[in-house]
C-alpha cells in the first residue's frame, strides 16, 4: 500500500488538508504502507518555498512523518513537481503522437465568450472542441508561425466512467459531460489533472485519499490512466470539513490552519486525535473514553469503510475538551517548556534555565487541569509574578470584606505567623493556617478568604494548597534561573497588614 499527500505550497496547511493528510497517514501506518509527501507546485505565481516549509513544519508538528518526500528523498524522486516538469512533457507529447491528445490555440477571450454563449443558450458550459478540429499539418504550421498553443486530451464519446470510491461506492460519470481538459498550459507546465496522474502513476500511488471536491475531476483522471496505459488507483473522497453553520470551514469561523491552533496553543496530539474524528468513528465505539486516543491506536483502527459519507463539523469547544484531556496527562516538563513563549507574549519575560523550568513544571499544577489552552497558563499563574496589595484593595469586594475587623485579624495574625516561620511548603502552610485560626478563632471562609487574598492579591483562584508553596518556591529561585523574580508570602503578607492601615 502506498497512499501521498500532495500540498500546494500556496499558503498554511488548513485543518481540512491536515485532515486528509492524516487519513492517509493513518492508513498507511495502520496497513505497513508507504506514506509519501509531494509538493504540487505548478502554481509558479502563487507557490513558495517558504509556504512548503512551513507545510513541512507543520506536518512534523503533528506528528505525521513521511517515508518518501522532497527532503527525505526516496525511490521515485524527485518529490516536487517543478522538477518534475520533464516527464509531463514526455507523456503529454505520447498522448500527441497517439493523437489522444491535440494542441489548443484558443485564447482566453474567446473560451470565455464560448463559455457565455453556452450559458447564454442553456447549455453545459463545455469547450467548443473548435481546435479538435485541426489537422496535425495545420497546428504545426501554426506553432511554426510563432503561436503556443496549450494541450488538451481528447476524451471519448459515448462513454461511462464508473469507479468504486473506498468511502461513497459506485460513481458514474457519462463523457457528454466532460470537457476536453487542458492537460498542458501554453507557458509549458502541466495541469493537475494531468500531473497528478503522471504522478501517482509513476510513484505506484495504490491509494488516493482526498476531498470530496476532487470527485468532479477523477473521470478525467481516470481517463488518462487509460490513455497512458496506467492501472488507477482506488480513490477514496473524504467529506469536506464545515464551520458549526454547515458552510465550508473558513476564516469566517476563526482560526482554520494548523498553525493557528498551534500558536493558540493546543497540543499537536489532541488537534491529531480530534481530527481523525471529524468523519470518521473507531469501531467499537463505546462511549467518550473510546474517542481519546493516541495516534498508534488510531492508525491500527483505522479503516476506510468506517469513514462516513456526511460532511463532519469542526467544533473548536470539542477540540478545547480534546485538548484538556492531553493537557492532564502530558508531562510538566514539556508544558513548562511550551509555556514560555505564551508568558513572554503575555509581557511575562523569561528565559528559564533547568532550574526555571523545573519550577514552572511544578507551578503548572494550578493551571494544567484547569485550561483549555496553553496561552491561558499565563494568565491562570499571573499571582506568581504580579503582586499588588494596593490594587487589590481597590477591588470594591475585596475592600469591604477587609472593612470587616475579623477579616483583618486574620491578616495581621498571618503577618505575625509567617515573620518567624520558614518558607512555607503544604506541611507548614497548614501549620500557620492552623496557628491563625487558635489566634483569631476564625475557620473555614473567614479564616481562608482572607489569607486567599493577602497572598495572591486575588479573591479567588487555585487551591491555596498548590498557590502558597509556589510562591515561596519561586521566591527562593536564584535570579539567574530566569525567572522573573516573585515576591514571597512573608513579604506579601507583611506588605498587605500596611496597605489596609495605608487605606483605612
Amino acid at each position: 500500500m502506498r497512499v501521498r499527500f500532495a500540498p500546494s505550497p500556496t499558503g498554511q496547511l488548513h485543518v481540512g488538508n491536515a485532515r486528509t493528510a492524516l487519513f492517509n497517514w493513518l492508513l498507511a501506518r495502520g496497513r505497513g504502507g508507504t506514506f509519501i509527501l509531494r509538493i504540487e507546485d505548478t502554481d509558479v505565481e502563487r507557490s513558495t518555498r517558504e509556504s512548503e516549509a512551513a507545510i513541512l513544519e507543520d506536518l512534523r508538528w503533528l506528528g505525521l512523518d513521511w517515508d518518501e518526500g522532497p527532503d527525505t528523498g526516496g525511490p521515485r524522486s524527485p518529490y516536487r513537481q517543478s522538477e518534475r516538469l520533464h516527464l509531463y512533457q514526455r507523456y503529454a507529447s505520447e498522448l500527441l503522437a497517439s493523437d489522444r491528445a491535440y494542441y489548443c490555440f484558443c485564447t482566453a477571450a474567446q473560451l470565455e465568450a464560448g463559455r457565455q454563449e453556452a450559458l447564454a443558450s442553456g447549455r453545459p458550459a463545455l469547450y467548443a472542441c473548435t481546435c479538435r478540429r485541426l489537422s496535425r499539418e495545420q497546428a504545426q504550421a501554426r506553432i511554426g508561425a510563432g503561436e503556443h498553443p496549450a494541450v488538451r486530451f481528447r476524451v471519448p464519446a459515448e462513454r461511462d466512467v464508473v469507479f468504486t470510491d473506498a468511502v461513497r461506492g459506485d460513481v458514474r460519470f457519462h463523457t457528454d459531460v466532460i470537457s476536453d481538459p487542458i492537460i498542458v498550459r501554453a507557458d509549458g507546465h502541466p495541469a493537475y489533472n494531468f500531473a497528478v496522474v503522471v504522478d501517482d502513476a509513476l510513484m505506484d500511488v495504490t491509494h488516493v485519499i482526498r476531498g470530496e471536491d476532487h470527485i468532479s475531476n477523477t473521470p478525467r483522471q481516470i481517463l488518462l490512466y487509460e490513455a497512458l496505459g496506467f492501472t488507477p488507483p482506488t480513490f477514496a473522497h473524504l467529506a469536506l470539513v464545515m464551520g458549526p453553520d454547515h458552510s465550508p470551514l473558513s476564516k469566517r469561523h476563526g482560526a482554520t490552519s494548523v498553525a493557528e491552533f498551534r500558536s493558540k496553543g493546543y497540543l499537536p496530539e489532541a488537534l491529531v486525535n480530534y481530527l481523525a474524528l471529524i468523519g470518521w468513528s473507531p469501531r467499537g465505539h463505546g462511549g467518550d473514553d473510546e474517542e481519546l486516543m493516541p495516534a498508534p491506536e488510531l492508525a491500527r483502527r483505522f479503516a476506510l469503510e468506517d469513514v462516513g459519507h456526511s460532511a463532519g463539523v469542526f467544533d473548536e469547544e470539542k477540540l478545547a475538551w480534546v485538548n484538556r484531556h492531553y493537557l492532564k496527562i502530558a508531562d510538566l516538563m514539556r508544558l513548562a517548556e511550551l509555556s514560555v513563549r505564551y508568558f513572554n507574549e503575555a509581557g511575562v519575560p523569561m528565559s528559564p534555565d533547568r532550574r526555571g523550568l523545573e519550577f514552572l513544571a511544578s507551578a503548572l499544577t494550578m493551571a494544567n487541569v484547569s485550561v483549555d489552552r496553553l496561552n491561558q497558563v499565563p494568565a491562570r499563574l499571573a499571582l506568581l509574578f504580579a503582586y499588588d496589595a494596593e490594587a487589590a484593595l481597590r477591588d470594591p469586594d475585596v475592600a469591604s470584606e477587609m472593612r470587616a475587623e475579623a477579616a483583618r485579624d486574620v491578616v495581621r495574625a498571618l503577618a505575625e505567623e509567617l515573620t518567624t516561620a520558614p518558607r512555607l511548603d503544604r506541611e507548614t502552610f497548614r501549620a500557620v493556617a492552623n496557628q491563625v485560626k487558635a489566634r483569631t478563632a476564625q475557620k473555614g471562609k473567614a479564616l481562608f478568604h482572607p489569607i486567599r487574598i493577602a497572598l495572591t492579591g486575588r479573591p479567588d483562584g487555585p487551591e491555596l494548597d498548590l498557590a502558597v508553596p509556589a510562591i515561596d518556591r519561586g521566591a527562593e529561585l536564584p535570579p539567574d534561573a530566569g525567572i522573573p523574580k516573585i515576591i514571597g508570602n512573608r513579604e506579601r503578607a507583611a506588605e498587605f497588614v500596611r496597605a489596609i492601615a495605608r487605606n483605612r
